[in-house]
């Protein structure tokens, strides 16, 4: 037990589960307790503040223990909780994928805009290179009832999670998930729209991330090569092959100088229209062309 009671009430076991948190450095000690302490308890993260002075039974304070411990070990708090939020949709997060950013989001928005509407009847088809959980492919796919998305993965076990996700969204007759490498997987697909958000740090960067990045997120998904393009490259010269004429290609950057190099490269590959939208901080992050 954190606290150093028999019967330990939810006030004490959380102040010492903040006491501990913040021992190891984690600026959001607070909110994570609080999260966790509602996993535990089976509740919201509100309705778990409710009756703080409630006695703790020492099974869920052991499980609660555990889950504090793990964070103070600076496992993101998505992989303990098993899970984000992400445009509404509660989304499974495992060590084999990258943890949804709010940023990410932004790129679905803009990704949503791009998408042209349906003609004809005739369902739309856009690509999701590099899916990870599946969270981006997933949200298309749920405020877009007329679009179908393939998601690639280069990671099988990455794929296994988007694949699930898809399932217990209720999405898996209109996400289709594919394990393999970016030109192999794309074949002859014709697409209105291909969305990415790819490994895209230089190498030399990702040793100094935070802890719960750089020791517990996927680094296939984080590292983008000595200049953080070598990816992004590949998918501007795939994408202009597996495009429809003037269907876009929008991609996520790390932002700044990056974000206008990646907008030159869609420029010498033939792409128009190329424009960059800046991420809820206010960094040009996003960068989108059409063919």
């Amino acid at each position: 037990m954190l606290a150093a009671r028999e019967t330990p009430t939810r006030r004490a076991e959380l102040a010492a589960a903040v006491e501990l948190l913040s021992a190891a450095g984690i600026p959001t000690a607070r909110v994570d307790a609080e999260w966790l302490l509602a996993a535990v308890l089976g509740a919201g993260r509100f309705e778990a503040q409710l009756d703080l002075d409630r006695v703790l039974p020492a099974p869920v304070a052991e499980r609660y223990e555990m889950a504090i411990r793990r964070r103070a070990r600076r496992e993101p708090l998505q992989q303990i909780l098993g899970w984000e939020a992400f445009r509404g949709l509660r989304v499974r997060v495992t060590a084999d994928v990258l943890v949804p950013r709010p940023e990410t989001e932004t790129l679905v928005e803009w990704t949503l805009e791009l998408l042209p509407a349906q003609k004809g009847g005739v369902r739309l088809r856009a690509l999701d290179l590099g899916t990870g959980s599946g969270a981006i492919a997933c949200s298309l796919a749920a405020e877009r009832s007329d679009v179908d998305v393939i998601a690639i993965d280069v990671s099988l076990t990455a794929a296994v999670v988007a694949r699930e996700n898809a399932r217990q969204l209720g999405l898996a007759g209109r996400v289709r998930v594919v394990a393999g490498d970016l030109a192999d997987s794309l074949g002859r697909v014709r697409a209105d729209l291909i969305v990415s958000n790819p490994p895209y740090l230089p190498s030399a960067l990702v040793g100094g991330l935070e802890p719960e990045v750089r020791s517990h997120e996927p680094r296939v998904a984080l590292d983008g090569g000595s200049d953080g393009l070598t990816l992004i490259r590949r998918i501007v010269g795939a994408s202009r092959e597996a495009l429809r004429p003037s269907a876009a290609l929008v991609l996520e950057t790390a932002g700044g100088d990056q974000a206008a190099v990646v907008a030159e490269i869609l420029r010498a590959a033939g792409f128009t229209s190329v424009a960059v939208r800046a991420d809820l901080a206010g960094i040009d992050r996003f960068v989108a062309g059409r063919a």
